[in-house]
């Protein structure tokens, strides 16, 4: 091993994606507490033989451990953490939607343990849920936060006074609440609907689905409005649910 050689052991892992790699390996994309969002090769994995080809997959909290020599590491030993985490339905895709907005959006080698903690918890929570949504909009404006994108719910963003609850709102993803007048569209907001979306009363439907309308278009925003894959997945799914009119 050469001096630039860097070895990480028995690091708290989740695995966020994975693709082949030659004949029998795969390379993962993991997210990991100290080291942030990271890429490893895992050798041989893909073989009937790997005691890791049942381990390695989303969902799973890990423990993991890895050589790095440039920007692609090598796995060296996984290990599971805890118990594996039963996600289906709607909670799996779910699941799979944060973790693309974490590939998306996460530089990496850019180490963020609020993150990776708000990503467990979320999770976890999806395991148990009986309501997905509200969970997803708590962990988008908490990821947007924690990479410096916070929302900006309680003031005007000219003039700089608290927002009006009976006043119409324009939300600029890169500004903030500017005052509508006379517009509409998908970015107009009562203050009243900001500053329940800012308290997060997703009990409330109108909250909910205000806080989607925004959360959608920031998200698009900071993406250059490239859709993700798995909100279309999780938006046809919900379309062919709905009841036939007519």
């Amino acid at each position: 091993m050469t001096n630039s050689t860097r070895r990480v052991q028995n690091q708290p892992a989740w695995l966020l994606h994975h693709r082949p790699f030659r004949d029998s390996s795969r390379i993962l994309d993991i997210l990991t507490r100290e080291h942030g969002r990271i890429a490893v090769i895992a050798r041989g994995v893909r073989s009937a033989k790997s005691r890791l080809r049942g381990i390695l997959r989303p969902f799973m909290p890990l423990s993991m451990s890895w050589f790095m020599r440039s920007d692609l590491g090598t796995l060296t030993d996984a290990e599971m953490d805890g118990a594996p985490l039963q996600l289906t339905g709607d909670a799996l895709m779910s699941g799979y939607y944060i973790n693309e907005l974490l590939l998306k959006l996460m530089h990496r080698h850019d180490p963020h343990a609020e993150i990776f903690d708000a990503y467990a918890t979320t999770v976890r929570n999806l395991a148990t849920a009986s309501e997905v949504a509200p969970l997803l909009r708590q962990f988008e404006m908490e990821l947007l936060r924690l990479l410096g994108y916070a929302l900006n719910l309680d003031h005007d963003s000219e003039s700089h006074e608290p927002l009006q609850a009976d006043q119409q709102y324009e939300y600029r993803a890169d500004q903030g609440p500017v005052p509508a007048v006379g517009r509409a569209g998908s970015m107009v907001f009562s203050g009243s609907q900001l500053g329940a979306i800012r308290r997060q009363e997703f009990s409330h439907a109108d909250t909910l689905h205000c806080a989607n309308r925004l959360l959608r278009n920031v998200i698009a925003h900071r993406l250059d409005g490239k859709e993700l894959k798995s909100r279309k997945v999780l938006r046809d799914l919900r379309k062919s649910r709905a009841p036939a009119t007519g």
